[in-house]
């Protein structure tokens, strides 16, 4: 955790992310279009998508790509079948042939993990990686850097989820046409059945959502830095005075929060994510609404000196409004990290720090807060060789 006046430089930060992302996306690029078209050909044949992982931070990307593909965002794109398991041993148990898995984590989190994609590709499975573990599919970003190499993920697999769409229409095979997202791909009404031709399609727009959200992050990031840093203060003061950071969000963006709190408890700073007790969600949802999920929570745990942090992509939950404000009530330090133009929270002044990405694309929304949290979190020393691509690991092939 950095002190409000030691954040790291907010350019060089930006320009390592933007050299990765340069180093990673051009060289990937098609390869990620052949495996959204693979993807989409197990997803036809009946197959799912099972994702796992071992640490905190892995199992918070596990949670984000199921919640993506089961519950897209995207007007009239369908249901697919993805499952967030809880242990690398279920892959043994729910493993089945038409099935994509992919592997969260480094080599040195677990054996189990290469483990596990070994067993998956004896069964036949497609098999991804975001690092060297015998996945048919590594996509290794060029960092050596984790918060660099989370974002680059993350970016990743919210593209593989965006685009393995395209295979669907293109095909005939999907019950509904683009609708209200017809002019985020204006490719779509191409009917040849040949992939490849539209392989060059979707490889361009893998490198147009890649600078896409590279500017993003600088429009979040760079145009406001006074903000940041006040809201890295705000955390720090929580933490120096024995306080702790309570994280929320809905969605994607309730992922985001557990990555967060796994991130703070990595770092030894006491953190608590509200998202995390399907129980006690489950009940408050159902004895008194949804609107009540985290404010409930904050009753029971918030203390004043605390610090909340709210992640939403519309700065207009209910859940997380009604969070906010028991938080001011109790004397919470509070900090909100909305998309759009800040919704409700910005626009009432609901959080005593805001930070704004100014977008309506919700994965971009998400990837580029995932860089403003992790930019609160980073240590002013972090080391120069930390925040540059790995030229090596830039050089991967398909396995």
């Amino acid at each position: 955790m950095t002190a409000a006046g030691s954040l790291p430089a907010l350019g060089p930060a930006l320009d390592a992310r933007r050299e990765a992302s340069e180093a990673f996306f051009p060289l990937h690029a098609e390869r990620i279009a052949r495996l959204c078209h693979q993807m989409s050909e197990r997803f036809l044949q009946g197959g799912r998508l099972l994702a796992f992982g071992v640490t905190p931070a892995a199992l918070s990307d596990v949670r984000h790509v199921a919640v993506e593909f089961v519950h897209p965002v995207i007007v009239g794109k369908r249901a697919l079948p993805a499952i967030g398991l809880t242990a690398p041993a279920e892959v043994s148990l729910l493993a089945e042939q038409a099935d994509v898995v992919i592997a969260f984590g480094e080599p040195d989190d677990s054996s189990e993990l290469a483990d596990c994609i070994a067993i998956a590709r004896r069964r036949g499975c497609l098999t991804v990686s975001f690092a060297p573990l015998g996945a048919e599919w590594t996509l290794e970003p060029p960092s050596r850097h984790p918060f660099i190499r989370q974002e680059l993920v993350e970016t990743t697999y919210h593209v593989l989820w965006e685009l393995v769409h395209v295979f669907f229409e293109h095909q005939g095979r999907h019950q509904q046409q683009a609708g209200a997202a017809s002019f985020l791909y204006p490719f779509l009404a191409e009917t040849d059945p040949d992939p490849g031709p539209l392989i060059a399609d979707v490889r361009e727009s893998v490198l147009m959502k890649a600078t896409e959200v590279q500017g993003l992050r600088e429009r979040t990031v760079g145009d406001a830095p006074a903000g940041l840093i006040a809201a890295a203060g705000a955390l720090d003061r929580a933490s120096v005075n024995g306080g702790r950071v309570l994280a929320l969000g809905n969605g994607g963006s309730a992922t985001d929060a557990m990555d967060l709190v796994a991130d703070l408890i990595a770092a030894g700073r006491p953190a608590i994510d509200l998202t995390a007790d399907s129980a006690i969600i489950t009940a408050v949802a159902n004895d008194v609404g949804p609107e009540a999920i985290f404010a409930r929570q904050v009753i029971a745990y918030g203390r004043r000196g605390d610090a909340l942090v709210a992640l939403s992509t519309s700065g207009n939950s209910p859940s997380v409004i009604s969070a906010l404000e028991e938080a001011r009530r109790r004397e919470l330090a509070t900090v909100a990290l909305v998309g759009y133009d800040g919704g409700r929270v910005a626009g009432e002044g609901l959080a005593d720090h805001v930070i704004v990405t100014p977008s309506q694309h919700i994965p971009r929304i998400q990837e580029a807060q995932a860089t403003a949290y992790h930019l609160l979190l980073e240590t002013a020393a972090g080391e120069p060789e930390s925040h540059g691509p790995d030229r090596a690991a830039a050089g991967l092939e398909k396995r």
